[in-house]
């Protein structure tokens, strides 16, 4: 191994490296894996800089070495979208955070009446998790979207495509204004959009970077899977912070008319249907939940919906689909965000998942067939919590993944008007073979990320997480091939499971023009050398590893 700069030193992951979610493993180079470090825990932009210098110098290690390697922050996804056949760079030590000064901002932005406190500027390791606490606690500031769960860094959340629920805003990367890219040994960018520039000159020259202002190369970058260089800081836009309210609905009645309503995004239609059905049910005197009517304080913010398909018929009052609701309030002066709290109830351990797992391997279809149904309802009964009884901060609301240990977890995006011919598929598959896990639909604006999965204008994410087995994976693998029958447009997850992607079918959903803008953008950033680093299987599986020469001049 060669003499280290200080702030890099040899990092050894267990071999096999098993993903947070247990459902992959994968072998790394050994001696080839690395842990970047600042030296202090303040945030010194010093610090800040010597880091850049040490990911150019591993990015020449690794082209001397003809070594692939990858940045890698909390090892979220649950593919192996971040593997690479060479060594892992270690991130998550890297978490400096800056606020930015008038002097850093564009004339353009602060003309358009934004302030520098809508900002925060983060390094790459810096989780979901910290970010929420940081900004709740000490600025009382809020992430505009968050996933599920709180456990990806942010330079994986958007580097794959992290979606969270908010109905009117985007999916996390859609809240990021800048991108800081280090993209060879001798070279690193300062990329933004050009039709929206946040950062002034001065900025720019205080990391040493060079100034990119492109919405194309914006907009491929910043969802690039680690495939255009190592992000290393995130210029995040944020909000006052706010509190969620949740509204849920239990066994709703699956109706034409309530398929409608969603479909159409016709919230107002949607709050008449739940608030008469409110109305008509529970015992005297009952207090019952009602979904309230927007206005200025009081708005809608998520929508999610979730079906058990063993427990389930259309137009039942008992055997319904789940909703529920995030209504975005303003948050009072004097409240305290908690971020340690502990979800109540009881949940299936990690341990007895991957004996579900197993189990599942060996019976035969037959017995499957009897031990599923109950499986999944008492899967339900374990994580459908109730509704939060107060309102809470987002980094309080989305913390933990509910479904833990060796789990399968897919979701696909489709266009909000096709999710219930997408549903009918899933349900009839079921009939047939039945699914080990549940569905769960969350509803998000589109993004003008090129590659980005939520790309229709209103785009559902339909979720299919269960227990990692070989029927769950012919499962998924089955309602893929039923919606390509079919023709309807769908998208995948480039973070959870999308083991059928291949050239043709990323050509066919994200579309030719697209897909080779994203090509040029990469080599416009990344000479041959600095590519061959950052290539790894999962592109050329994707045939994302090609190279497109610039349209004729």
């Amino acid at each position: 191994m060669p003499q280290l700069p200080q702030g890099i030193e040899p990092f050894y992951p267990e071999d096999p490296w098993e993903n947070a979610h247990q459902n992959f493993k994968h072998r790394f180079q050994p001696g080839t894996s690395y842990t970047l470090r600042v030296s202090s825990k303040e945030s010194r932009l010093e610090d800040y800089n010597a880091t850049t210098a040490n990911m150019q110098w591993l990015i020449r290690n690794a082209i001397q070495t003809r070594t692939p390697l990858r940045a890698m922050g909390n090892n979220w996804s649950f593919s192996p979208v971040a593997m690479c056949n060479g060594g892992m760079l270690n991130t998550r030590p890297l978490n400096l955070r800056f606020n930015l000064g008038n002097s850093s901002l564009s004339d353009a932005y602060k003309q358009s009446g934004k302030t520098k406190e809508e900002l925060i500027f983060v390094q790459c390791g810096m989780s979901i998790l910290e970010l929420n606490e940081l900004l709740e606690t000490q600025y009382r500031r809020s992430i505009i979207a968050s996933g599920g769960s709180n456990g990806q860094s942010v330079a994986g959340a958007t580097a794959t495509g992290t979606h969270g629920g908010a109905l009117y805003t985007g999916a996390v990367h859609d809240a990021i204004v800048g991108l800081h890219l280090v993209t060879g040994p001798n070279r690193h960018v300062w990329l933004e959009r050009a039709s929206a520039p946040v950062v002034s000159d001065e900025f720019v020259r205080a990391l040493g970077a060079e100034a990119l202002r492109d919405d194309d190369l914006f907009n491929a970058a910043v969802m690039s899977f680690g495939s255009f260089g190592i992000i290393h800081g995130v210029l995040l836009q944020v909000e006052p912070l706010f509190l969620l309210q949740e509204y849920r609905f239990d066994h709703v009645p699956y109706t034409p008319e309530l398929k409608h309503a969603i479909a159409q995004l016709d919230m107002e239609a949607l709050r008449t249907i739940l608030n008469q059905l409110a109305d008509a049910g529970g015992e005297p005197g009952q207090q019952r939940v009602r979904m309230p009517a927007q206005s200025e304080n009081n708005k809608l913010y998520h929508l999610e919906i979730a079906l058990n398909q063993h427990n389930f018929e259309p137009d039942s009052k008992e055997k319904g689909i789940y909703i529920r609701t995030f209504y975005k309030i303003p948050c009072p002066p004097a409240y305290k965000p908690v971020h340690n709290r502990i979800d109540s109830g009881r949940t299936f351990s990690p341990d007895l998942n991957g004996i579900i797992s197993q189990l599942l391997d060996a019976l035969g279809p037959t017995l499957n067939m009897l031990t599923i149904k109950p499986l999944v309802n008492a899967l339900f009964q374990s994580t459908l919590r109730s509704a939060q009884p107060q309102p809470m901060t987002i980094g309080e609301t989305f913390r933990h993944t509910r479904f833990k240990g060796q789990i399968a977890s897919a979701a696909m995006a489709v266009a909000t008007t096709d999710v219930f011919k997408v549903m009918e598929v899933i349900l009839e598959l079921n009939k047939r073979q039945p699914f080990a896990g549940g569905i769960a639909l969350r509803f998000v604006k589109g993004t003008p990320a090129l590659l980005g999965f939520t790309r229709f204008p209103n785009s559902c994410v339909l979720e299919m997480d269960g227990v990692d087995a070989t029927i769950t994976r012919k499962f998924f693998s089955d309602v893929w091939h039923r919606l390509e029958a079919l023709q309807i447009p769908y998208t995948l997850h480039w973070g959870k499971l999308n083991f059928i992607l291949n050239e043709q079918r990323v050509r066919q959903m994200y579309g030719n023009e697209n897909v080779d803008i994203w090509l040029r953008s990469r080599a416009a950033l990344l000479d041959e050398p600095s590519r061959n680093v950052f290539t790894n299987d999962f592109m050329i599986q994707c045939g994302l590893d090609k190279t497109i020469p610039p349209p004729y001049m």
